[in-house]
């Protein structure tokens, strides 16, 4: 006999079959199936007397096993809601409301309306466009075009105006002198900026006729703005200092309305994205994009790494961050920034791989100039102490010297006149992998000092011995600022002889081990 539902089944099998079949998937519901079994078994009886009438009838009985729904709400499944109909009423538990969204930032961040330019069109500059078409993306193909008429227009201005080097020369100039707050936020000098807005000019042009790029690239833009605490209301003349620095850098006569129109209309909505995008770091982590500049193994074990990100990353001399190579997706892990963002936009990284795997691995011994890496924002409260006046003593041990290098970079671009003394504790002179870089940086440093300390073998014209033994012996620091960076087991050890010492608990920092 067959077992499918066509000609020549069993209706009475198959509702036994069923009934067996609703047991196992539902345990719990054991009285349910148990009904279900004797009623189709009193079928099968029941047919063997009178199968023609069995055929033209549906007994009570039948209809649960034609309607799901009614043998679940015979107590099966209850309901949702807690609220069995064969029992009393379960009370629903108390759902806490949603947390308030976290506030973007300071008066003048919110999303600004589409009133904010009321003289600047909404559609393509020159063209009225058509309703949505059949076209990929939802573009119609009339849209497509009046995309590529503004990238020609904003090509052939930006040639006319000098290119995107001189633009962005201008363009630096007129904020500095019109909004210095804005540049002041951003990291990296006076050079470094103007390269990346001539970079970003070049980039806006040409990547105007691909929306969906142009927009993601905006919105993280707007992320990274966001997290240097820039104020969307200090972008608002950004526009029409951009149309100012193509006109002027143009012949008498070559500026023409439809590229003021046209570039105008394209900061417009860049504006609009980029605003869009910087609201979202309420929402989710803001993560850099950087390109691998120089990549210099100073040991087997040891290289120094130097990334640029495409966008601005705001951090503090002395904070770490956690990267991402592209060969362990998913694995972040946190090294310090040896960098002078005062100075210009490239971060330093020093890395000690134990092996040829994992991140450290990676960047230690498969990573090469142009590689892409990712970065989130910068953490940990190591900086700089407010106070001018106040001196800092800076104790590293192997890597750990990274954090220490970033802050006496930052000493040296600001022309900071406080002491500062750094202690670099290593096992023999082949780990003072970085000292030339470390001397230079103290030499434009009235007041700033580096002290190796060799604890192995020929200290050469360093002090040996314990690091600990060397600050004692140096000075008296109760009224310093003191910065510990390197192996675990060293940063307890010298916190617990620095507060034997007299140096108030207080007045000791370094990142938690991870």
């Amino acid at each position: 006999m067959s077992s499918g539902s066509g000609p020549g089944s069993d209706p009475h099998l198959l509702s036994l079959l069923r009934a067996i079949r609703l047991r196992r998937n539902a345990p719990d519901a054991a009285a349910a199936g148990e009904a279900d079994t004797a009623a189709a078994l009193s079928e099968i009886a029941v047919a063997k007397k009178d199968a023609a009438e069995k055929d033209e009838e549906e007994t009570e009985l039948e209809k649960p096993r034609r309607d799901p729904g009614a043998a679940l709400a015979r107590g099966v499944v209850p309901p949702v809601g807690g609220v069995n109909p064969s029992g009393p009423a379960t009370p629903v538990p108390f759902v806490p409301p949603l947390a308030g969204i976290r506030p973007i930032g300071a008066p003048g961040t919110e999303f600004p309306s589409a009133q904010a330019y009321p003289s600047i069109p909404r559609g393509f500059p020159g063209k009225t466009l058509p309703g949505p078409g059949p076209h990929r993306d939802g573009m119609d193909p009339a849209d497509d075009a009046a995309l590529r008429d503004t990238q020609r227009l904003l090509s052939t201005s930006l040639t006319f105006a000098g290119g995107p080097e001189e633009v962005a020369g201008r363009l630096w100039h007129a904020l500095q002198q019109a909004q210095p707050g804005l540049l002041g936020s951003l990291p990296g000098g006076p050079d470094g900026q103007r390269a990346q807005l001539a970079r970003a000019i070049t980039w806006l042009v040409h990547t105007m006729d691909d929306p969906p790029a142009l927009v993601t690239g905006c919105s993280a833009l707007g992320a990274a703005l966001a997290e240097c605490g820039l104020q969307w209301n200090q972008l608002h003349l950004v526009g029409a200092a951009l149309a100012e620095s193509m006109r002027t850098g143009m012949a008498p006569g070559a500026w023409r309305q439809d590229f003021d129109q046209a570039w105008r209309w394209t900061w417009q909505h860049t504006y609009e994205w980029i605003v869009h995008g910087g609201t979202l770091t309420a929402y989710q982590p803001t993560v850099w994009d950087t390109e691998v500049v120089e990549h210099d193994l100073r040991r087997d074990d040891l290289a120094v790494v130097r990334l640029r990100p495409f966008l601005p990353m705001p951090y503090r001399p002395g904070q770490y961050a956690r990267f991402e190579v592209p060969g362990v997706p998913g694995i972040w892990r946190p090294y310090s920034l040896a960098g002078a963002p005062h100075r210009d936009d490239v971060i330093e990284l020093h890395v000690r791989a134990k092996t040829e795997t994992g991140v450290s691995g990676t960047l230690v011994h498969h990573t090469r100039p142009g590689d892409r890496i990712r970065v989130t924002r910068a953490e940990g409260d190591m900086s700089l102490p407010a106070e001018p006046g106040r001196g800092v003593l800076m104790i590293a041990g192997d890597t750990g010297v990274a954090p220490m290098k970033a802050m006496l970079a930052e000493l040296a671009a600001t022309a900071d006149t406080r002491q500062a003394v750094l202690f670099w504790g290593v096992r023999d002179l082949t780990e003072l992998y970085d000292i030339e870089a470390l001397t230079a940086l103290a030499a434009e440093i009235p007041r700033a000092t580096v002290v190796p300390v060799v604890a192995e073998g020929d200290p050469g014209p360093y002090p040996s011995g314990l690091v600990t033994d060397a600050v004692a012996a140096y000075g008296e620091w109760s009224r310093h600022e003191i910065y510990l960076a390197g192996p675990p087991l060293m940063i307890a050890g010298t916190s617990a002889v620095l507060q034997q010492l007299g140096v108030p608990a207080a007045r000791i920092h370094h990142d938690p081990a991870e």
